[in-house]
């Protein structure tokens, strides 16, 4: 696995034609739900690594939930080019923190 494209076509071609007893597969099969729990508690684990020295722990647990977005990502069929072009459409943009919306806060 070279790039977090890569793995979103591998989550997606997990999704389509699903690995009976596979993590992915279990993950959609179980449904949102499951993956928002999922993606939540790797959010938690990356602030906890990140409060630790431990730099391989804080890869580890920030790839974990590289993953667990990507899942999200291809069960709501969001691509990466489309965070790719939010981010680019950002880009050169200066403002206040007070003058930007809320939902596009950094």
């Amino acid at each position: 696995m070279q790039d977090l494209d890569e793995l979103y076509q591998l989550i997606l071609e997990r999704k389509n034609n699903p690995e009976k007893g596979s993590y992915t597969d279990y993950l959609f099969t179980k449904g949102l739900d499951k993956i928002l729990k999922k993606v939540g508690e790797e959010a938690t684990e990356v602030v906890v690594a990140a409060k630790n020295p431990s730099d391989p722990d804080f890869i580890l647990e920030v790839a974990d939930l590289a993953y667990h977005v990507e899942v999200l990502m291809a069960q709501r069929g969001i691509t990466p080019d489309q965070i790719k072009q939010e981010l680019a459409s950002r880009e050169g943009k200066k403002s206040i923190t007070k003058d930007r919306k809320q939902i596009k806060e950094w």
